[in-house]
This record gives C-alpha cells, sequence and structure tokens, in this order.
C-alpha cells in the first residue's frame, strides 16, 4: 500500500506528464500555425463554466493512453478550447469558455485563458497563437510562461513541466536554469537546447528567458 508522500509524489508526476504531452502537442501545433487552447482544470470547477460548440460530437479518453496525443492534437484545431483535468482525462473539446477576461490588445483565446485561470486559480491555461506561433501559459490570470516552437531536450522539458504543476523552483535550477538580476525585476537570460523561452515564476516572480545559441548571456 502506497503512503500518502508516495501518492503524492505520484500525482504530482502524473501531472506533470500531461503537462509535458500539452506542450510537445502545442509545439506541434505552432509550427502548423494552428491555434488552440488547452484548459487544465478539476471536472467540479468547469461544470457550468463552458459550452460545447459541437454537442453532437462526444469523445473521451485520457491523455495519457497509447496514441491519444495524436487524437487530441485533431481535436485541438477545432474551434474552441480543449478541456482536460490536471490527470489527463479529456473533458471536452470545441469548447467556449464562459469565465473571460480581457487581455488587452489580444483576442478571444486570451480572454478565456487569462478568465478561466482567475476563476480557478488552480487551472493551468496553454493557448498556442495561430498569428505569431508563439505558445503561452496562463495560471492565476497571468502568462508565466512563453515559448516557441522549437523542441528543446526532452528532460528539460520534463522539468519545466514539472515546475509548472509543481511549483518548485529547484526543478528550474535542475533543467540549468539560473536566476541572475538584471535591471529592476528579478530576470535570468539563459540559452539551452535551441529554443526561446521565457519562464515566469508567479509566486517569486522570477523570470527566465532560453534563447537560441548554447551559453548564457548576462
Amino acid at each position: 500500500m502506497l503512503s500518502n508522500l508516495e501518492k503524492n509524489k505520484q500525482t504530482q508526476d502524473t501531472r506533470s506528464e500531461v503537462m509535458r504531452i500539452v506542450l510537445e502537442i502545442s509545439k506541434r501545433l505552432s509550427r502548423e500555425r494552428q491555434g488552440a487552447l488547452f484548459v487544465l482544470a478539476e471536472k467540479d470547477k468547469m461544470k457550468g463554466n463552458y459550452q460545447l460548440h459541437y454537442p453532437q460530437l462526444v469523445f473521451g479518453g485520457s491523455l495519457l493512453s497509447k496514441g491519444m496525443d495524436t487524437v487530441a492534437e485533431k481535436l485541438a484545431t477545432l474551434d474552441g478550447a480543449m478541456i482536460l483535468t490536471p490527470d489527463g482525462e479529456i473533458v471536452a473539446y470545441g469548447s467556449r469558455i464562459l469565465k473571460s477576461q480581457a487581455l488587452l490588445g489580444f483576442g478571444t483565446k486570451h480572454a478565456a485563458a487569462k478568465g478561466i485561470t482567475e476563476f480557478d486559480p488552480k487551472a493551468t491555461a496553454v493557448l498556442v497563437s495561430e498569428e505569431t506561433g508563439w505558445i503561452k501559459v496562463f495560471q492565476q490570470g497571468n502568462i508565466v510562461l512563453e515559448t516557441d516552437s522549437v523542441d528543446i531536450e526532452p528532460s528539460t522539458l520534463q522539468k519545466v513541466s514539472s515546475f509548472l504543476m509543481n511549483h518548485d523552483t529547484a526543478l528550474l535550477v535542475g533543467a540549468g536554469i539560473s536566476v541572475a538580476t538584471l535591471g529592476v525585476a528579478p530576470t535570468a537570460v539563459l540559452i539551452v537546447g535551441g529554443t526561446y523561452m521565457v519562464v515566469k515564476n508567479a509566486f517569486t516572480m522570477i523570470s527566465a528567458a532560453l534563447k537560441r545559441e548554447g551559453k548564457a548571456k548576462l
């Protein structure tokens, strides 16, 4: 029988894996200039807070099932958001988020991502912009991560995914992301794995930019 500590670790690992898969799907969609919005939240928090664009189409399953990432990638391109639990259960797709909060200069996907994560502070929204190709992760109404479509080293992506779900800054250090102060705000500029990534910790106001050259530029 698993102890509470072991169960908690197992839950954290599962949720980190779900986030990793969502980020990988998002990067593939970004390269194809396909827009998408993923919302990771508990089912009871989402109940009554979304409407289906395609109520005649019903599909369930777990994102962690073999081959489901490919299915989820196709479903995510439909108009509206894909909703999943943090443990990977597909709740809905092609859905309109009813909790919306305008984000100056951006459209309905950004408003939905901001609104639902303000309404449910434990929710996470992952947005893929078809216009720019950028991927943005929202938590507590704020953008806490931005990245482009370039693949990054799997272990780094895993650590960043775990950081997003478990909020442990030690994971960033484990991924080779250090923190330095530039100007007024605490900021670190790192060059890792051929991608540009901005990581912002909503709780400690740490940010890191991973750029395309292979060494840190501070």
